[in-house]
């Protein structure tokens, strides 16, 4: 292959790369200029393309519709959901990974493939039994179903990456197996607990069923209050593509925080044999 030839397949690549970048970016940017604009230029025949940006539907969402209080329950139910998934999902994982437990992970694939919607019917059961409807405990518990799987599944081929080895070594030296475990391979995984911990949370950051059946006026979580922006008779698109900007932008912002740990750890996971 010739140089020229190379540089024209580069160039071809780049521009692809580009157009599939740009394809992906254009919903994200039509909702930033859907909460930028009037209800009267949203619902416009022909769409607006030049416009006078305007805040008040930022001002509706956070001033007018308690969404602060929505995002802090956010917060509590996806934060509180993930630390509690990691705490029981890694011992686990890394149970299953050094004592070869395949059918135990088998389950876990499983249990991580089946729609929410299956668990909600004995979720609803149990809490209504327990009068635990609309608490911060039922959507934290119903939570786990979705971090707990995807925390597991994500860090069993990082511990099965450790060498044996290392454990060993910190037994004879008069580490006890728990000891070794917080000290020596939690480190070495950390790539894979970042990936895995903000994955987990950006899917329970985003559930909405659960949150919807299970919570109550109190615990009302963000996705619950954007949908309370719909209504029979009219849509404020203004205030629902406002409030879509504001949910994402805490997740987009944690995201490129520690986006180096989860590229590493996304391929670290990709190349495992």
């Amino acid at each position: 292959m010739t140089a020229r030839e190379s540089r024209g397949r580069q160039l071809a690549l780049n521009a692809l790369l580009t157009l599939v970048i740009l394809v992906l970016l254009f919903p994200f940017a039509w909702m930033i200029s859907m909460s930028l604009k009037t209800q009267v230029q949203n619902t416009a025949a022909t769409p607006v393309w030049l416009f006078r940006p305007v805040l008040d539907n930022y001002v509706n969402v956070i001033g007018r519709n308690n969404f602060l209080d929505f995002t802090k329950n956010s917060l509590i139910v996806a934060v509180s959901a993930t630390v509690i998934g990691m705490l029981l999902g890694l011992p686990a994982a890394y149970s299953i990974a050094r004592f070869k437990q395949r059918g135990l992970s088998l389950w876990i694939l499983i249990s991580r493939i089946i729609p929410y919607i299956t668990f909600l019917l004995p979720l609803f059961l149990v809490f209504t039994k327990l009068r635990m409807i609309g608490s911060f405990t039922a959507l934290i518990l119903s939570h786990l179903i979705i971090t707990l799987p995807m925390i597991i599944w994500i860090t069993i081929a990082f511990f099965e990456d450790i060498p044996s080895d290392l454990e060993e070594a910190a037994l004879v030296d008069g580490s006890s197996r728990a000891g070794a475990f917080v000290r020596i391979i939690l480190p070495l995984v950390a790539p894979g607990i970042v990936t895995a911990g903000i994955l987990a949370m950006i899917f329970s950051w985003n559930q909405f069923l659960f949150s919807l059946i299970l919570g109550g006026p109190g615990t009302k979580t963000v996705p619950v209050a954007v949908f309370n922006f719909l209504s029979y008779g009219s849509q404020d698109y203004g205030a629902i593509a406002a409030a879509a900007v504001l949910i994402t932008l805490p997740i987009i912002l944690l995201s490129l925080t520690v986006q180096r740990y989860i590229v590493k750890g996304l391929t670290a996971g990709g190349v495992k044999g």
